[in-house]
């Protein structure tokens, strides 16, 4: 049975509704968002058009306010727009969707006035206004409506996306806009990319920073905000619509050759069934751009061999990437496509080329996500000497695998770390490292045969002869 002096609902109702009220007028004494709260909950007894009237005026006296907010100060303000949401939802939408909807659209459009005068580091404001937008399209369904003129207030709202709090709009409010809707808004939104913001005189130029190439300008800014409205919106579109000649039309030729961007258009000519222009878009990429690769673009590759008929050459791209990046995906999706008891032979294979790979701690990664801890341990063992106590967290989730069964290779990898902090004077590791210590002892038990390193009493010791003076180790 629970006890009456616990914290719940269903206690506090045995308080009374008297009690409860002036518990509420205390608690709210100097909290001007606790007033607000109950003040609309007060207007709701009176119906939602009357929440609706207090909603409008707490929304117009944000809109106007203009002092700045610093990060410790916006959890009120986070508070009060979550406040003015809900009391939307629960009192107003709920009897009148239309007077609603109106509300969320206000709701929204504070979105650009209050980030730029706050500190949001937090994303206390943005998850409100993120949370608001799933409302907007399940009311505007609701609702209904002209598709041509909720198509505008889109267009207007994307056009003050300064903060990204619209980047979904398109796709929440696609069954509301409808074909008609999404054909008006790709018209106002092609015939706006043409109507480039003008440039001033280079006198009249306001640099607003200053880069590697020189100053950066105020009107340049705006080019480009411009642009990427006009080229995400369009692609928004065009992926709900399922057109993917307009997709890439949004892409330059040079853009198109970028590996990522390659990889997203190609995936989608694939899956339009064009597995020939998507062949030739991922063989047209710029592979030297940056030196990488991103596995991404990999997987299309392969998964465009195979629609092509190519299982054998998408098979061998397959292993020269696991071969190259030591990438799990490439190698399980290779061993899923080999013939029965075939896989058994190609995974020792891998395995072995995991042993070889340059870099150990790659290599150890691999082994123990995959899993095959006993060859994790044989790398530690074999090439111990490889181990940089600097990555640490690759270190530190193969000595938890590898302790229960293999207590010397776990205890050599804290050992790694311990010597890490140590030798370079990492004093914000020092809490860890005694951690580490302590680990290794408990592991010492354990461990019969320490072969060619010292064991941990001998190991503890040099410690103190050498680190003996670094207090914060020891006391830690």
């Amino acid at each position: 049975m629970a006890s009456t002096k616990t914290l719940s609902a269903k206690n506090l109702e045995a308080l009374g509704a008297s009690r409860l009220a002036e518990l509420l007028i205390d608690l709210s004494a100097g909290d001007a968002t606790a007033k607000r709260r109950l003040r609309l909950e007060l207007a709701g007894q009176s119906g939602g058009a009357e929440v609706a009237h207090q909603v409008r005026k707490r929304l117009a006296t944000i809109a106007k306010s203009r002092s700045y907010i610093e990060w410790d100060k916006v959890k009120p303000l986070a508070a009060d727009l979550e406040a003015q949401h809900r009391a939307i939802i629960d009192h107003v939408a709920a009897t009148d969707p239309r007077e609603g909807l109106d509300l969320l659209w206000r709701l929204m459009a504070l979105a650009e006035p209050v980030f730029a005068r706050c500190d949001d580091s937090n994303g206390r404001v943005g998850a409100v206004f993120a949370a608001v937008l799933p409302d907007l399209g399940r009311l505007a369904a609701a609702v209904g409506g002209d598709p041509i003129a909720l198509a505008d207030r889109v267009f207007e709202s994307l056009c003050d996306n300064g903060y990204g709090q619209y980047d979904d709009l398109i796709e929440i409010l696609a069954g509301p806009l409808g074909k008609e809707g999404l054909d008006h808004l790709k018209e106002r939104l092609s015939a706006f990319g043409k109507e480039s913001p003008v440039r001033p005189p280079d006198e009249e130029r306001e640099v607003i920073g200053w880069s590697s190439h020189g100053p950066i300008y105020a009107d340049l800014l705006a080019e480009r905000r411009h642009a990427r409205i006009v080229t995400a919106a369009l692609q928004d579109i065009a992926i709900l619509q399922g057109d993917v000649d307009g997709f890439i039309a949004q892409y330059s030729e040079d853009e198109r050759r970028r590996p990522g961007i390659a990889a997203d258009i190609a995936g989608r000519l694939l899956a339009a069934g064009r597995a020939d222009e998507a062949w030739r878009t991922i063989e047209a990429t710029d592979r030297q751009r940056g030196g990488w690769i991103p596995f991404e673009w990999e997987q299309t590759r392969a998964a465009i061999l195979e629609a092509l008929g190519r299982t054998q050459d998408a098979q061998e791209f397959r292993w020269s990437c696991f071969a190259r990046a030591l990438n799990a995906s490439h190698l399980r999706t290779y061993l899923k496509r080999l013939p029965d008891f075939d896989d058994i032979e190609a995974e020792n294979r891998a395995i072995a080329h995991v042993l070889a790979y340059p870099d150990f701690h790659q290599a150890l990664a691999f082994l123990v996500a995959w899993p095959a801890l006993d060859r994790a341990n044989r790398l530690v063992l074999d090439r111990f000497a490889e181990i940089d106590g600097d990555h640490y967290h690759e270190l530190g989730i193969a000595a938890e695998a590898l302790e229960q069964r293999y207590p010397l290779a776990a205890t050599l990898l804290r050992r790694a770390m311990i010597d890490f902090a140590l030798t370079r004077a990492r004093h914000k590791r020092y809490p860890h490292a005694a951690r580490h210590l302590e680990e290794c002892e408990s592991l010492a038990s354990r461990i019969t045969d320490y072969g060619a390193h010292a064991t941990h009493e001998e190991y503890h010791a040099a410690l103190r002869s050498v680190h003996g003076r670094k207090t914060g180790f020891w006391l830690a």
